[in-house]
């Protein structure tokens, strides 16, 4: 409506100074045209299939055409300086629209003047003129055309659109004529943002040519400026494997100027959340900021009743990679921060606001999946964002593979991302490319013990026992775990090399491994006897480490004289890893050279 305001005001203008020109000399002036840009808008460097502002030509001055002759026909013709992606209907026609005389726009009391009538003909829809100023009534006559896209060898470049046959009647010297450009879409992605620190100019040059002449002032006007329209961000969380998950993490879409986030239609921002039909937008030259732009669904000629309609508002996506097998992931139906209202796409449609209360599952494959939200409640004058709650389930389990480890990722986009990137009949608007970089989200850790018994020998007459606990069998304080040990040996056995690494049979809750370097040993389960086999170590000094594939695990070993009659010393066995029970005693706050967590116990 402000756009439209200020037309009227240039118009009142316009009509003024030739009025006086007229009266000064005596003459009518040839009919002339000045173009400019109803409303500049910001696209999304993202987008490839942006809507830029109206464009506006004003004319005034010329002969009203004689009564019952013809009115003479323009052929109009835009390039904008990017490829254009108005979508394509039936025919070479598209869903760009020349209008003449803002027929339907609003009087003072807000009831429209004129009625929207479109041209569904391909000559053009000639008219005959009154003999009279100012010239062809157009809100009552045909004062809508349908644009067609210039492709091929005319144009490969793709940035035309023409309208063929226009009937431009001159208004004379009390009035003005008014053509307005409406509903071009354009890939901004092509052009980018520039350097950061003044946003890419998008461009439109109109030229008319005809019948007869009709210079227009001033022919290449601004219609947009490219920024980036998001950033993403993401918290992470570390997981064990061996317990039931408890964090939740989260995705953030924030927007980078006002308009970024938009509904589908202004039904639904005057929807509070429920999900509308569309209604139509079609007051010349209002600033509706939806994702739709002029949209008149009573025309029919070449499907132009869809004109201006978007597939769907913003939509929103977190792309997931490279989740660990065994892990399952949840999303939160609804956005838990931010003012905006977004809600998750279910079967090619948002969720209403009201029913979107809970989570859904993110279908994953090879650990890949995605969820869409769209943006379905907006505040066109308030940079806002929304931010979603991210689930993690898995059965817990004390065996290394399930659930798998490793860290996955996930990125974030406005939706869908599409590679058609020139105007198309098929693809959805709006529609997107490029993403965010992957983020790590979430990190899968073994449950498991590394022990470290600094000095163990069997020579020179001694030799050292060494046992490992498991010590998850407690009264309901710890799950209980289970798993097998890797020896590791490092030193040397009388001379020669160190012993191959020996793995210990499965070590149960509440048990044990015991052995000797001279004589090996096995596992004793809880109220079990010896069972399995630990091999000997026979003349072996050095270190040895343990990996163990549970998280309660503690080592002790014994050193003695054989027989213990003289000499003999015991100690704990070191614990490698951070504690699972925080890292407030860690070096600089970073973890373990292990990268496990295990239980020190203030070692």
């Amino acid at each position: 409506m402000v756009t439209f305001r200020k037309s009227l005001l240039l118009l009142a203008i316009i009509s003024l100074m030739a009025v006086a020109a007229n009266a000064q000399v005596g003459i009518t002036n040839p009919l002339t045209c000045v173009a400019n840009a109803g409303d500049p808008t910001i696209v999304r460097s993202e987008g490839l299939a942006e809507l830029v502002g109206d464009v506006v030509l004003i004319c005034s001055g010329g002969q009203p055409t004689a009564l019952n002759m013809p009115v003479p026909q323009i052929n109009f013709r835009v390039f904008v300086n990017t490829t254009v992606t108005s979508r394509l209907l039936s025919g070479s026609h598209n869903e760009a629209l020349l209008m003449i005389d803002e027929p339907g726009a609003l009087d003072n009391q807000g009831n429209p003047v004129g009625t929207q009538m479109i041209c569904g003909s391909d000559s053009g829809c000639p008219m005959t003129g009154t003999g009279e100023e100012p010239g062809v009534d157009y809100g009552n006559t045909y004062n809508v055309w349908q644009g067609t896209a210039i492709t091929g060898n005319v144009n490969s470049s793709g940035n035309t659109i023409e309208w063929l046959g226009v009937p431009v009647d001159p208004p004379g010297t009390q009035a003005v004529r008014v053509i307005r450009i409406t509903n071009v879409r354009v890939n901004a992605a092509e052009r980018g943002v520039g350097n950061g620190l003044i946003p890419t100019r998008l461009t439109m040059y109109i030229s008319a040519f005809g019948s007869t002449a009709l210079p227009i002032t001033n022919p290449t006007v601004e219609v947009a400026f490219i920024q980036k329209g998001m950033d993403f961000s993401a918290t992470n969380a570390s997981f064990l494997q061996c317990e039931d998950p408890e964090d939740t993490m989260t995705v953030t879409f924030e927007e980078w100027f006002a308009t970024a986030f938009k509904v589908r239609n202004i039904a639904n921002r005057n929807a509070g959340g429920d999900v509308a039909s569309p209604v139509p937008q079609m007051v010349p030259g209002f600033i509706y900021n939806t994702e739709t732009g002029f949209y008149n669904p009573g025309f029919g000629a070449w499907n132009a009743g869809v004109a201006g309609l978007a597939s769907q508002g913003t939509r929103l996506m977190a792309s997931f990679s490279n989740i660990p097998a065994g892990v399952s992931l949840r999303v939160s139906n609804r956005n838990v921060g931010g003012d905006d209202k977004a809600t998750l796409v279910s079967g090619g449609s948002p969720m209403s606001w009201g029913s979107a209360t809970g989570t859904s599952t993110v279908g994953l494959s090879g650990g890949s999946g995605s969820a869409t939200w769209e943006i379905i409640g907006d505040d066109p004058i308030r940079t806002d964002y929304v931010q979603f709650r991210v689930y993690v389930d898995y059965t817990p389990n004390t065996q290394a593979g399930s659930p798998a480890l490793g860290t996955g990722t996930v990125a974030g986009s406005y939706a869908p991302l599409s590679d058609l990137v020139t105007a198309t009949s098929a693809d959805l608007q709006p529609r997107f490319e490029s993403r965010s970089d992957d983020i790590d989200h979430i990190t899968i850790n073994s449950c498991a013990t590394n022990l470290l018994w600094p000095y163990v020998t069997n020579q020179a007459g001694f030799d050292t026992g060494l046992v490992i606990s498991n010590t998850s069998k407690d009264p309901g304080w710890v799950v209980p775990q289970s798993g097998p040990c890797e020896i590791y040996y490092y030193g040397n056995s009388n001379g020669g090399p160190p012993p191959s690494m020996d793995t210990t049979p499965e070590v149960g809750a509440g048990g044990y491994a015991v052995w000797t370097l001279s004589s090996g040993g096995g596992v004793k389960d809880f109220g079990e006897g010896l069972e399995g086999t630990i091999a000997a170590a026979p003349g072996f000094e050095g270190y040895v480490i343990a990996h163990c594939q549970f998280q309660y695990a503690h080592g002790f070993g014994f050193i003695s004289d054989l027989g213990a009659q003289k000499l003999a010393q015991g100690y704990i066995a070191l614990i490698l890893d951070q504690s699972i029970y925080g890292c407030d005693d860690c070096k600089d706050g970073k973890m373990s050279r292990t990268g496990s967590k295990s239980e020190p116990l203030n070692q």
